[in-house]
């Protein structure tokens, strides 16, 4: 039997860039040889697609915080074509080979905000994860909390604000409409990169100009006292949610270097020490709140759990890290779903998906 021929997609112009390495790494070692042939695409910051012949082509790969692609010789591009596609090299060869399936392990902007995903469809190529649509909206914290609020799914409150409004408000107003600690973060980046907890209006003057740093559009939100719960969500049309896990900070809040870099910056409980009824509770949230957002493939719901037992939703991840220390894995892992048999059900899922939107119809019948 033929090998598919996985384009594991990597890097990206994105400030959660290096998470990306980290989690390309465990994603191409857990592929399974027998069944796939990886073929390794780099984007490094700039944007430049590089295939890396035989491993990540990697920089300070011993140091989290400094770890980057090194580029090299062979650019490529992916080129749309009516039977799949093909990559073709910019410097060399001038094809190197069809790709049976795209899988992106790209978080932020440029890669899990529906980029990639519009190219997959172009390209006529599945693509693991949610499509253009789950993407943007997951992506897009204003948005998904909106999508959410009006579906009826508990949020925290908050208030949006552009460059043309970002003087509206004073801490002192917004701290009065919401919580004396507010968080402000940029609307469209993940990985706790940008965001900044606030008590005065110092540190909010500061923290806007952080925010703005990395997005045009910022949302300043309510602090929520609760447990910090999050749950695995793997499926298309009828999804499944994973044991829910907890996050303990050692620091003030869940930050980038916690997530990522400190193996020591937080506890996982895993599974969470949650009665039934919270477990199914959690459960059901994590499910609506990934159909809500018409996501597919997988993701991450990261929930409040409160002391009077309310489930409030802080965000969603169409694409979770799947760093050594990531929870998405892991939670799978104690669900009963081990990290390679994980790849292969996302993989077998964007194909099927692919598969039943390719018989739909492309012209009008007269």
């Amino acid at each position: 039997m033929r090998k598919l021929r996985v384009a594991v997609v990597f890097g990206g112009r994105s400030a959660e860039h290096e998470v990306s390495l980290q989690s390309a790494r465990n994603v191409i070692e857990s592929l399974d040889a027998n069944r796939y042939e990886p073929v390794l695409i780099g984007i490094d910051k700039e944007g430049r697609w590089y295939l890396n012949e035989n491993s990540i082509q990697l920089l300070d790969a011993g140091d989290p915080k400094l770890i980057r692609l090194s580029g090299g010789e062979n650019e490529i591009a992916l080129t749309p074509n009516g039977s799949g596609s093909r990559i073709i090299s910019l410097t060399g060869n001038p094809s190197i080979g069809k790709v049976d399936v795209i899988f992106p392990v790209l978080h932020g902007p440029y890669g899990e905000d529906g980029s990639v995903q519009g190219l997959a469809k172009l390209a006529n190529l599945p693509c693991v994860g949610a499509g253009i649509l789950g993407s943007s909206v997951g992506m897009d914290k204003d948005v998904m909390k909106r999508l959410l609020r009006d579906a009826g799914i508990p949020i925290g409150r908050f208030v949006t604000l552009t460059p043309n409004t970002r003087n509206l408000y004073s801490y002192e107003e917004l701290s009065g409409a919401l919580s004396k600690i507010l968080f402000v973060k940029p609307a469209n980046l993940g990985s706790s990169v940008g965001i900044s907890k606030v008590r005065d209006e110092k540190e909010y003057i500061k923290a806007l100009d952080l925010a703005f740093s990395y997005d045009l559009k910022v949302v300043v939100e309510e602090e929520i006292i609760g447990r910090e719960i999050e749950c695995a969500v793997l499926g298309n049309e009828n999804p499944k949610a994973s044991i829910p896990g907890e996050v303990v900070p050692h620091t003030d809040f869940y930050s980038y270097e916690a997530k990522y870099i400190d193996e020591h910056g937080a506890g996982l409980e895993i599974p969470a020490k949650l009665p039934p009824h919270l477990v199914k509770k959690v459960q059901e949230i994590a499910v609506a709140t990934f159909k809500t957002l018409e996501c597919l493939g997988l993701a991450r719901v990261d929930v409040f759990l409160t002391e009077d037992e309310r489930v409030i939703v802080n965000e969603i991840n169409t694409i979770p890290g799947f760093t050594k220390i990531s929870m998405y894995p892991k939670l799978w892992e104690i669900s009963g779903i081990p990290y390679t048999e994980l790849v292969v059900r996302l993989i077998e899922l964007a194909i099927d998906d692919y598969e039943k939107r390719n018989k739909l119809k492309v012209s009008v019948e007269l």
